[in-house]
Order: C-alpha cells, then sequence, then structure tokens
C-alpha cells in the first residue's frame, strides 16, 4: 500500500553539515522504494517535521540562526502544503517537535537555545498564543558538548500525559506535568539522569513500564523501568558492533541517533553516524533485558532518523550526507533487515509517514 511521507532536509551548509536541499520534501512510499519527490514547502533548514493527529496540518522547524522558528502549513488531500504562518521558537536551533495527542497543543525544544515552548493550537491548525516557556539552566560534565542545556526531543509519557523533555546538555531526561492550560511544571523526583550518556531520543515501549534511550556521546541504548511515580536506570547495552563482540573500535568517530521499537515492543532499532550502520536489538519487557542481535550496514552515510512503515515491514533510514533513504524490508519475527532500494533525497535527516 502506497502511502504519503514528508521528510526534514537541511537547506545549508553548517558546521555539521553541507545541506543542499530546497525545503520540506513531500514524496510517496509505494512498500519499496520513494517517488513523486517534490519540495512541499519552502524552508530554511526544516530539519523536523511532524504533523496534527489527523494530517491536516503540518509543522516544521527553521533549525537557523540565534532566534530559531516554526513553521504551521494546512495540508489537503491531496498533500500540498499552505502556509499559516510562522512564530519564534523562543531559542537557537530548535531541534524537535511534538504536537499533543489530543491535538491542542504544539511544543518546540531549541537545541543551543537549551528551552521549551507551547503554543495553542488554533482550529484551523496555525500557531496560537504562547502558553508556556521553560529556559533550561546547567551544564554536564563534558566540556565540549554538555556546556549548557541542549534540549534535543520532546515526547508525551503515555501512562501519566506528562511531556517528556530529553536534554542532551544537562545529560538529563526531565518529566514535565501539562496543564489544561498549557503550562509547564517540572516533576523534579522524576527527572532521570544520565550525565555524560548525552541523551538524544527516547521511546516509550508499549506497555508503558520501559523507556528506552539513546546516548549520543556514549553509544549505548539505555533501558528505563518505571517504579512507582518515576523511572529508573535498570541496563543498556553499547550500539556498536565491536563493543558487543569485545573486539577493539573501528577509527573514526560515531555518534548514534534515532531510536525505534517496533509496535509489539520486541525489537529496538538504532542507528549509528560514523560506522553507518542500523544496531537491531531483542527487548524482553518481563526481565528488562536487553540483547543486540544484529548491526547492518545502512547503505549510506550518516543514517540520522529512521522510520517504520504503518504496516511494520518496512525499514526506512534517512542518510543525510550520502543524499538518499534507504529501505530495508524487516521481518518482525526473526529482526532480519534485508536491504531493498535507495531512492535520491537531498540531504534528508527527518522522515514522517503522514
Amino acid at each position: 500500500m502506497a502511502h504519503d511521507l514528508l521528510i526534514g532536509t537541511y537547506t545549508q551548509r553548517l558546521p555539521h553539515v553541507d545541506g543542499h536541499a530546497e525545503g520540506v520534501v513531500a514524496a510517496r512510499f509505494d512498500g519499496d522504494r520513494i517517488d513523486d519527490a517534490t519540495v512541499a514547502a519552502r524552508v530554511t533548514n526544516p530539519s523536523w517535521v511532524a504533523a496534527a493527529p489527523d494530517g491536516r496540518a503540518v509543522y516544521a522547524v527553521e533549525e537557523t540562526g540565534p532566534d530559531g522558528r516554526v513553521h504551521a502549513f494546512a495540508r489537503d488531500d491531496g498533500g500540498a502544503l499552505t502556509p499559516l504562518g510562522s512564530v519564534s521558537s523562543g531559542g537557537a536551533d530548535p531541534a524537535h517537535l511534538l504536537v499533543h495527542p489530543f491535538g491542542r497543543f504544539l511544543l518546540a525544544g531549541t537545541y543551543s537555545g537549551g528551552s521549551v515552548s507551547v503554543w495553542r493550537l488554533n482550529a484551523d491548525g496555525s500557531i496560537g498564543e504562547r502558553t508556556a516557556f521553560v529556559q533550561h539552566e546547567g551544564r554536564g560534565p563534558d566540556d565540549a558538548r554538555q556546556e549548557g542545556p541542549h534540549v534535543h526531543q520532546l515526547s508525551v509519557d503515555p501512562v501519566t500525559g506528562d511531556v517528556v523533555v530529553v536534554d542532551l546538555g544537562l545529560g538529563q531526561v526531565r518529566w514535565y506535568a501539562l496543564s489544561e492550560e498549557g503550562a509547564l511544571t517540572l516533576r523534579e523526583d522524576a527527572t532521570v539522569a544520565l550525565g555524560a550518556a548525552g541523551p538524544r531520543h527516547l521511546v516509550f515501549h508499549p506497555d508503558g513500564r520501559h523507556a528506552l534511550v539513546v546516548g549520543e556521546l556514549d553509544d549505548v541504548l539505555h533501558v528505563l523501568r518505571r517504579e512507582g511515580d518515576r523511572f529508573t536506570l535498570v541496563g543498556g547495552a553499547s550500539t556498536r558492533a565491536a563493543v558487543a563482540a569485545g573486539e577493539a573500535l573501528p577509527t573514526g568517530e560515531n555518534t548514534s541517533a534515532a531510536v525505534r521499537l517496533t509496535e509489539d515492543g520486541r525489537t529496538v532499532l538504532v542507528s549509528n553516524r560514523g560506522d553507518d550502520t542500523i544496531a537491531v536489538f531483542a527487548f524482553e519487557a518481563s526481565t528488562s533485558g536487553l540483547v543486540m542481535e544484529a548491526v547492518v550496514p545502512a547503505h549510506g552515510r550518516t543514517p540520522r532518523d529512521l522510520v517504520l512503515s504503518p504496516e511494520g515491514d518496512r525499514l526506512l533510514v534517512a542518510c543525510q550526507d550520502s543524499d538518499e533513504v534507504t529501505v530495508f524490508a524487516f521481518d518482525a519475527g526473526t529482526r532480519e533487515l534485508r536491504f531493498l532500494t535507495s531512492s535520491e533525497i537531498p540531504t534528508p535527516v527527518c522522515l514522517l509517514f503522514v
């Protein structure tokens, strides 16, 4: 079955990437490859995109300058995007967006700014008043990468409804209560400290009892388990094949990026930039056990984001520095990934089915 796909990109040369796309890309995924790729919205460095639950509104960051922006678009039945305006992201280099599952609020996290903003969404999908702004303060143990707060991802706790903020710079995962009015209140007792791991992205297990966090600085997939009203760190495993095999690390730097979990919660997938691989883990919820099953070449350079198809039998990988999205067949029973195709997309970094 064919599906609509939105792809976030970089459009400018920056210290960490040679961006040369033209904006948000819209495409069709036919089950094997990506076709009909077009520029749907000309935004500068739209490195993260999000959509309303019904797909009728789309949002993109403008990751550039000392004060980034967040853009809103109406999406019609044909997939075309019509601008609905933009607002300041509240800090430098917005890195992530979250549409609350009920569709009433939009949240943004800024990487260099280290802040979180909440806006009320209007009925037409446009961005309304800002209802909350939180500025993180402090630093982590790594002087080079954790000199200040760096918000990297936002998600919603499926049990409590709290907003979960992953801050790479502080080395923390923080839980915030979100009120009916859109205010954020820190639940200090629920903060998880991961320090020099440099937590980047988190995914919740379907059981609501576990969360898995990938560390960008330590290349470890960390397992968190809910104990009462908070999470604690209970385990983890390296995302790199050499470490898992007890061998010497290959030369060159590696930074883990994205983490995805299959619908049944049995398999965890992590992208490695540098090694240019996809790590495949088995997860056993009854024991909180994590075991590396395989490490597969990404068939492209700098695999940034990954996403499973709605049917769960395909994995798409945004290979930022080789200008392509690679596609793998995925067998949920055996956890096998088999490379299928590669489609040319300029500087892809975020993948979203709508």
